[in-house]
């Protein structure tokens, strides 16, 4: 059955110790995500609502979805001092296996990331002079994921300000012992 209203008109502030998590969320984030997310709420606030399913008899609400954001309110400090320990959550009525049905749609729905668009993204931010450092902090990447990303890209503007040379393919196929003169 579909919803009357949209919960999210309905946005509550909830103090985060009446809420507890499910017991089956297969949902994992790796840490430098959660890292990424931290920041995101920290750049950003929280943007989207938790939701919840309200428990009556404990007077408590259940996360339907927003794990992540639940996590990081209870363990950064400085989040939880801004948000006075208070999570916005959206209620919904739904048995357990609705309640678990729409765990599964909420993260699914998230899709993933394309590598195309992923490049894209980093070759406008290295064109509009963002350094390496600041891309990998504020979108959350490491060396490697970033290097890779300039690589797939094949743009050699990305790699304008960087010194790389191509081996000598003779030095690189022959062994050390019975490579020749270069003089």
């Amino acid at each position: 059955m579909s919803v009357q209203l949209s919960p999210v008109y309905n946005v509550k502030a909830i103090p985060v110790d009446k809420v507890k998590a499910n017991n089956y969320n297969p949902n994992i984030v790796a840490p430098p995500e959660m890292k990424l997310l931290e920041l995101s709420i920290w750049e950003d606030g929280f943007t989207m609502p938790c939701v919840c399913y309200y428990n009556k008899e404990e007077d408590n609400y259940i996360l339907v979805d927003g794990f992540h954001r639940y996590t990081v309110l209870k363990t950064s400090r400085r989040i939880f001092q801004r948000e006075k320990g208070m999570l916005p959550v959206v209620v919904i009525e739904k048995d357990i296996s609705n309640r678990m049905a729409s765990t599964i749609r909420h993260n699914r729905a998230r899709g993933a990331h394309n590598i195309e668009l992923m490049c894209d993204i980093v070759a406008e931010l290295n064109r509009a002079g963002m350094s390496d450092k600041w891309i990998m902090k504020n979108i959350g990447m490491d060396r490697d994921e970033l290097l890779r990303l300039k690589q797939i890209s094949g743009l050699a503007d990305l790699f304008a300000d960087k010194e790389f040379s191509i081996p000598d393919e003779e030095l690189e196929l022959t062994p050390p012992g019975l490579r020749k003169n270069k003089f």
